[in-house]
């Protein structure tokens, strides 16, 4: 199968915009990992020099080893990139955390508005968390097709800023912790911090912050919502907007397992055990699946189509899913166990085909239990339509929350 990035031109920092596959290809990607709550330390926040910038081309995402001291948020090195119609381009390489803790390097984009910034305080930023694009190192965000730009490019025209991550092992070395909430969450929250300690991009820190993000990126957004208050508390977080968000990735599984989708769910197996490499995989696996293990690490998107309908038992000898093992780490990425400080937009395709409804409405349930504020959105759309049916609705949330207007709460 032909990996859709032979389809685009890919450039340095981004790819062309393509709006019309953007719809289809976003609702396909699949949230991210969802999970309990880890408390972690707050990175301080360095006083050092400059950064350098980094050298062109794929040698950008190859981090310097060891990684310099710093701490988490810090950029390592950067390059400007070729200017949006209304918006300066950064690509950054930043310091952040694994899902075990472990420093690592991430890469992301950095993109500030032309226009000078006439509001309260300093400019705000929203941490955009990307949608599926695979798990190959040419799937990355900052390398491939950038099918957010019709969102995010209205919310540079209100003069906020963007940042948004490549996510761990997308572009940078090691395979992609695709749908691993604990790594996913860390690196939308440091792509935040990454931006205010880049000089070239004039923004100032202790300004208002911004989650958002759709399927994989609903999940690293409600992710970066849920541990920030003890990851980054020196963040002032006022919103969180996240929809088609797998909340609990066991039934997200279970949902995939036969389904239209499945392809998204061989994707998180590998996920999974490249954050958790106890986890091993391969032990699990009969011929056909070692067969899938050793060919598809590097795979984008598009790869997942050819796998309609099929199932975990057509891959194992085991199903890993149902070992205490594998339980015990859903269950460290399973959204719901910690309370965002933010009000929270929750938003669901009423007939979504790819993450099933019912958990996402008890992600909400317990949101409201827990005294969060959420503006919960059902929309009469499938998977790829509702991220197209909410995007106004997502727009007014961020742009209230910035105006610091009361927000909406429907629990």
């Amino acid at each position: 199968m032909r990996p859709v990035s032979r389809f685009f031109r890919k450039s340095e920092g981004g790819a062309r915009r393509w709006p019309v596959v953007a719809a289809v290809v976003t609702a396909l990607s699949v949230p991210a990992a969802v999970g309990v709550f880890a408390t972690v330390s707050a990175a301080p926040v360095s006083q050092a020099a400059e950064p350098p910038q980094g050298p062109v081309g794929d040698a950008f995402y190859t981090p310097p080893t060891p990684l310099p001291p710093g701490g988490n948020g810090d950029v390592i090195w950067w390059r400007q990139i070729a200017d949006k119609s209304n918006a300066k381009g950064y690509l950054v390489l930043y310091r952040s955390e694994s899902a075990t803790g472990q420093p690592i390097a991430v890469s992301g984009r950095v993109f500030v508005p032309k226009k000078a910034w006439t509001g309260n305080g300093p400019r705000p930023i929203i941490s955009t968390a990307p949608g599926t694009r695979g798990i190959g190192d040419s799937c990355a965000p900052s390398k491939y097709l950038d099918y957010e730009a019709p969102f995010t490019d209205p919310l540079l025209n209100k003069g906020y800023a963007i940042a948004t991550t490549d996510y761990e092992g997308l572009g940078t070395p090691g395979t992609h912790t695709y749908v691993v909430g604990q790594s996913e969450g860390r690196s939308v929250i440091d792509a935040a911090r990454a931006a205010t300690r880049l000089p070239a991009a004039g923004l100032a820190p202790g300004g208002q912050i911004a989650f958002a993000g759709y399927s994989q990126g609903g999940g690293g957004a409600a992710w970066a919502g849920e541990l920030a208050p003890t990851y980054a508390p020196d963040l002032n977080v006022v919103g969180i907007a996240a929809g088609g968000v797998p909340a609990d990735l066991t039934e997200v599984a279970n949902f995939l397992d036969g389904g239209l989708g499945f392809g998204f769910l061989l994707l998180a197996s590998l996920g999974l055990n490249s954050a958790y490499p106890d986890l091993d995989l391969p032990k699990y696996l009969n011929d056909k699946g070692q067969e899938l293990y050793e060919t598809k690490q590097g795979v984008c998107v598009d790869a997942v189509f050819g796998y309609a309908f099929q199932k975990i038992s057509d891959y194992t000898t085991t199903n890993p899913l149902n070992t205490p093992e594998w339980q015990a780490k859903l269950a460290e990425n399973k959204l719901g166990s910690a309370k965002p400080s933010a009000p929270v937009f929750l938003y669901h395709g009423l007939v979504d085909e790819i993450i099933p409804l019912k958990q996402a409405e008890t992600l909400r349930k317990d949101y409201c239990e827990a005294g969060v504020k959420v503006q919960w959105g059902p929309f009469l759309g499938e998977h790829v339509t509702t991220m197209a049916f909410a995007s106004h609705d997502v727009e007014k949330f961020l742009t209230d929350r910035f105006a610091g207007k009361a927000p909406r709460n429907n629990c």
